[in-house]
């Protein structure tokens, strides 16, 4: 396996750096796909996906496990609980990324797609074949309305390249045009994975009404079939798909049934895996992976354990810390509570010692920041800042490491140092601050997450030796969502997904109108100049050079923020699977969930 994951490793960097450097074409015309840089791997007559099997039987059922609840099932709004696999297994775009490159999209609803000398426009040309699961036609009207409903409706992540889409038009029968008002390159792409609805549906309906009455109509291969509110809910594959030819499906959602089943936390999902009730599931604790996965299923076989690679960026996994608050507007006050947080005792503790941590953003990439003092076109972007970044940006960023013992006697002392310099004071026992109040904070958790709360038990005993008191609170999954999308925490765990492609997306994670605006990413609530710079010198970016230089300073200045608590990396991802459940050799150079699971997997008796 670990040569496989090397394997991965060398394929994925080679690819990112092709893409990068191969010049892109300054005169278009219509195409089967479009890459960010460059070309796209495959010619126009691919017969699938490299990661897909074209030839693999239809058939069978996986269901998954989840933790709390859901209460809507629309997924393109702010409001609500929605199974999150409703998003990319319930609906189509007009071209389909292919996960084996680091991003380049093919035609799906589109037959082809076409843009302007420098991307200010792009134009897709829409299949003949193509459906929504009633039999009705997708038309241009559909996707103009998808575009303005979502643009100005929908979730906060379709708002943006709304707001750059200076005009949407029907060119023809079956083409739409994109004029976009700024110089962008990624937005065409960007513009090419937007759901398209069916306008029809929502004639005289509230679009932003969180709601479990209205099943999608959508022309994506699965429709959901049924669903017990809050409980479960199925996904069967649609006979009459419209695309089961087209070169981008062959050989993806082969499945027959996706069934997703809620549960109050965790340790009953294990059991009911155990029991069967369940025939897949991702485990995230490489400790119970290794001393709790030899239960009779696994021994006589029917269950498998698979260790799946990926290349894609660590991202960062954590505790944020909501610095539209004080005092975590402090950044020593941030780096205080970092100091004091144990990981390797918690990852001892919890793992065995099995998980290295997040390093930083971009780690396990090569667009992660490299250690030391930042050098050649690194430095020179982030020159222009030096004065308003914080240490570590420029001289380089490492974070505290303890000796492993519950006392964590150094990084305690540090951390102590640093609340002294914020104006803090150890007063009968409490850490009280410059305004003469107690320092104390509340940890928004989710409801059955007994990880996170177990690092939390072993975290605020290090706080109380600091005098900090800290409140835990875990809320069921509708009062997480809504407090978190309108920032009402002071801590909370939190999971950012990063790619091999940065681009516009940044914005939304790090971006200024994310510090007020709701529903953004930016939980963190950072407003730095310089982070926004970066994303712009990503989307200028021209080489590969540039662009690796680029999103190297950006992960400077994310990790030097001390805007999280870090805490595990997953270089492999480990599912257990009914032993039916297959999947390709080949592996997509982003791993396990986006666009493979259950994508590309099939039902194979045995």
């Amino acid at each position: 396996m670990r040569s496989l994951f090397f394997a991965q490793r060398l394929r994925s960097i080679a690819c990112l750096l092709t893409v990068l450097s191969t010049p892109a074409q300054l005169v278009s015309e219509p195409a089967h796909g479009i890459a960010m840089y460059g070309e796209p791997a495959l010619p126009p007559d691919f017969v699938s996906l490299p990661y897909a099997n074209p030839d693999a039987p239809k058939g069978g059922r996986i269901v998954f496990g989840e933790t709390g609840s859901f209460d809507s099932l629309n997924p393109h709004i702010r409001k609500g609980s929605v199974p999150w696999q409703l998003r990319s297994l319930a609906y189509e775009s007009l071209m389909g990324r292919s996960y084996g490159e680091p991003f380049t999209l093919y035609g799906l609803l589109a037959e082809s797609v076409d843009t302007g000398p420098n991307r200010e426009w792009v134009e897709f040309t829409l299949r003949t074949e193509a459906k929504f699961s009633d039999g009705s036609p997708v038309t241009t009207e559909d996707v103009i309305w998808s575009y303005e409903t979502l643009g100005t409706l929908g979730h906060p992540r379709y708002r943006s390249l709304w707001s750059k889409i200076e005009k949407i038009e029907a060119t023809g029968p079956r083409s739409v045009r994109l004029t976009f008002n700024e110089d962008n390159r990624e937005l065409a792409l960007i513009a090419g994975l937007r759901p398209i609805l069916k306008k029809a549906q929502w004639d005289g309906k509230d679009f932003t009404k969180s709601t479990l009455n209205d099943i999608p109509i959508s022309s994506s291969p699965y429709v959901i079939s049924e669903f017990d509110a809050g409980r479960s809910v199925s996904l069967r594959r649609n006979p009459d798909y419209w695309g089961k030819d087209v070169p981008f499906r062959r050989g993806t959602m082969n499945l027959d049934e996706i069934k997703m089943e809620y549960f109050g936390d965790g340790s009953v999902m294990f059991e009911a895996f155990k029991s069967g009730e369940l025939n897949m599931i991702r485990e995230n604790n490489a400790e119970k992976w290794e001393t709790q996965y030899g239960f009779p299923a696994v021994q006589n076989g029917d269950v498998i354990k698979s260790a799946i690679p990926h290349q894609r960026p660590t991202g960062m996994t954590g505790f944020v810390m909501n610095t539209r608050r004080a005092p975590f507007d402090d950044w020593r006050v941030r780096d205080a509570l970092i100091h004091a947080f144990n990981f390797e005792f918690v990852n001892d503790t919890l793992t065995g010692g099995r998980q290295p941590r997040i390093s930083s953003y971009f780690s396990n990439s090569v667009l992660g920041m490299e250690t030391g003092a930042a050098t050649g076109k690194v430095a020179d972007l982030l020159a222009p800042y030096k004065e308003d970044l914080l240490p570590g940006a420029i001289e380089g960023y490492t974070l505290p490491v303890s000796d492993g013992s519950a006392r964590n006697r150094k990084n305690i002392r540090k951390a102590m140092a640093l609340l002294k310099d914020a104006g803090f004071s150890v007063q009968d026992g409490k850490m009280i601050g410059p305004d003469g109040k107690p320092l104390t904070f509340e940890v928004l958790l989710r409801q059955g997450n007994q990880e996170n709360q177990s690092i939390m038990d072993i975290y605020t005993q290090a706080l109380d030796r600091l005098g900090i008191k800290v409140k835990i609170t875990a809320t069921d999954d509708a009062q997480y969502t809504e407090r978190t999308a309108s920032y009402d925490f002071d801590m909370t765990y939190y999971r950012i997904g990063l790619s091999l492609s940065p681009g516009n997306e940044q914005f939304l994670y790090w971006g200024s109108e994310g510090v007020e605006g709701p529903g953004r990413r930016n939980w963190m609530g950072m407003n730095v100049p310089a982070a926004e710079a970066m994303v712009d010198a990503i989307l200028a970016a021209r080489s590969q050079e540039d662009f690796i230089a680029a999103t190297r300073a950006l992960d400077r200045i994310l990790i030097s923020g001390r805007y999280f608590i870090p805490l595990y990396q997953w270089p492999y991802s480990n599912v257990a699977h009914a032993k039916e459940l297959t999947f390709s050799e080949t592996l997509p150079i982003y791993g396990d969930w986006s666009g493979f699971l259950p994508e590309v997997w099939w039902w194979e008796e045995k």
